[in-house]
C-alpha cells in the first residue's frame, strides 16, 4: 500500500501544473517530489483513500508486539533493540539514502544539474528532508514512552489489555470509543493545521494535525497486544471477521463522508459553510478507524492461511519500506518524458519499485548486520525452517523481535 501510494502520487489529476522550486518555501516537492504531465483522476481517489488511514494502521500494528516484548526483554534490552532497529536506520536513511533519493527532484528544475551543485543546494535547505523516514523517529519516541510506562507502571499493559477485551466481543463499542477519543484530539488540531501540513525541525518532520491520533492508535495496538491477539479484535473467529462485509461498506461510506466536503473546501466552495469543516473532520476520524477495522477483517477472513509469497513479503516488509522511495522517485523521473499514459507509468513504477526493494532487502538480510537491522535477528536462511515447519510459538517470537 505504501509503495503504491508513493508510486501513484506523480500522476494525480490534482497535481500542480509545474514542478515546485527546489530552494523556495514551502518546499512542496517534499510532498510531491515528481510531477508528471500524464494524469489520471483514479489515482486521486486511491491516494485519498489511503491517506485517511494508512499511517494510523501502521502505528496501530507497530504497537501490537510492544508489551509482550517488554515483558520478555525488560525495558533496557527492549530500548536497546528499538534504537538499533529504528534509530540507526533513521540516521542512515536521512543522511545517506535521502540525498540520493531527492537528487532527481533537484534535477527537474536545476540550472546546474551536477551532483556537487545539488549538494550545495541540499545543505542550504533550512531542514533535512526525511521522506518516509519520519515514521521511524516518531515510532522510536512512542517506543520510548511505552518503555517508560512499563518501568513506572508494570501492570499498565494489563489495564490497557482489559480495556481492549471489549474489542473482541463487541468491536462496534470499541470502535465508538476509539472514534470518540480520536475526534477529541483531532478536531481542535484540525482547526489550526491543515491535514496536509507538515512541520520540520532539522531531520524531524511530522504532521501536527495527525500526531496525537498516531499516539492513540499506537497505544490502542499496545493494548490489543497486551490482551492477546488470539482472543481480541484479531480473533480469526471473532465478531470483526464475521461482519467483514459490514465494515467494508462502512469504510466506503465514511470515506465518502470525508471526501465530498473536503473536495468542496479545497475548491473554495465551503468557505461560507463553517459546518462543512466539522463534517469533513468527523468524516476523517470515522474513515480512519473504519478503514483500519475493515482491512483487518478482510485479511483475517481471506488471507489468514500461510502462503510462501506473502510470508516472504511480510518478513521483508520493513526493508521494503526503508528503501522503496529511492526506486519510486528515480523511476518516476526516468519516465517523465516517456510517451506513455499515466496508468502505464504508474503500474511500471509500482511493479519495478516493489520487486527491486524486495530483492535488495532479501540480499541485505543475508548479512548478519542487515538481518539484525531489518529483521531483528539472524539471517533469513537460518530461520526459514521455523516458517516452513509452522512452529507458531517460535514464529511469534520472531515477529516480536522483528516488528518495527
Amino acid at each position: 500500500m505504501v509503495v503504491a501510494f508513493h508510486s501513484f502520487i506523480a500522476y494525480l489529476g490534482s497535481q500542480p501544473a509545474s514542478p515546485h522550486p527546489f530552494d523556495s518555501a514551502p518546499f512542496g516537492w517534499t510532498a510531491n517530489p515528481i510531477i508528471d504531465g500524464q494524469r489520471w483522476f483514479g489515482f486521486d481517489l486511491f491516494c485519498a483513500s489511503q491517506y485517511v488511514y494508512l499511517m494510523h494502521l501502521m502505528f496501530f500494528l507497530s504497537g501490537l508486539f510492544v508489551w509482550p516484548s517488554l515483558l520478555r526483554k525488560g525495558a533496557k534490552t527492549f530500548l536497546h533493540g528499538r534504537v538499533l532497529r529504528l534509530g540507526v536506520p533513521f540516521i542512515l536513511g536521512v543522511y545517506l539514502l535521502m540525498p540520493v533519493t531527492y537528487y532527481p527532484v533537484y534535477r527537474v528544475t536545476a540550472v546546474d544539474p551536477s551532483w556537487s551543485a545539488f549538494l550545495s543546494h541540499w545543505f542550504a535547505l533550512p531542514f533535512s528532508p526525511a521522506g518516509p523516514m519520519w515514521f521511524l523517529w516518531f515510532l522510536l519516541v512512542l517506543n520510548v514512552a511505552a518503555a517508560g510506562l512499563y518501568w513506572l507502571a508494570p501492570r499498565a499493559g494489563e489495564r490497557l489489555g482489559g480495556l481492549s477485551a471489549l474489542a473482541g466481543t463487541h468491536p462496534g463499542r470499541y470502535f465508538i470509543v476509539l472514534v470518540s477519543v480520536s475526534a477529541l484530539v483531532y478536531i481542535p488540531l484540525a482547526a489550526v493545521f491543515e491535514p496536509w501540513q507538515w512541520v520540520e525541525f532539522g531531520p524531524f518532520s511530522m504532521q501536527p494535525s495527525f500526531s496525537l491520533q498516531y499516539v492513540i492508535y499506537f497505544f490502542a495496538g499496545l493494548g490489543m497486544g497486551a490482551y492477546g491477539l488470539d482472543r481480541g479484535l484479531f480473533d480469526s473467529e471473532g465478531m470483526l471477521v464475521r461482519r467483514w462485509a459490514g465494515w467494508l461498506v462502512g469504510a466506503l461510506a465514511a470515506f465518502v463522508l470525508w471526501i465530498i466536503p473536503t473536495a468542496l473546501i479545497v475548491k473554495g466552495q465551503g468557505e461560507a459553510v463553517a459546518a462543512l469543516k466539522i463534517v469533513a473532520d468527523l468524516g476523517f476520524v470515522l474513515s480512519s478507524a473504519t478503514s483500519c477495522f475493515a482491512l483487518a477483517a478482510l485479511f483475517l477472513r481471506f488471507a489468514a492461511a500461510p502462503r510462501p509469497l506473502l510470508d516472504s513479503l511480510s518478513q521483508h516488509a520493513y526493508g521494503i519500506y526503508f528503501v522503496h522511495y529511492v526506486f519510486v522517485i528515480w523511476l518516476q523521473y526516468i519516465l517523465l518524458n516517456a510517451p506513455l499514459p499515466a496508468i502505464a507509468k504508474a503500474a511500471f513504477v509500482f511493479t519495478v519499485a516493489l520487486v527491486s526493494s524486495w530483492a535488495v532487502t532479501a540480499a541485505v538480510c543475508r548479512s548478519s548486520i542487515g538481518a539484525r537491522l531489518i529483521r531483528g535477528h539472524r539471517p533469513l536462511r537460518a530461520t526459514s525452517s521455523v516458517v516452513a515447519n509452522g512452529r507458531f510459538s517460535e514464529l511469534g517470537i520472531s515477529k516480536v523481535d522483528s516488528a518495527p
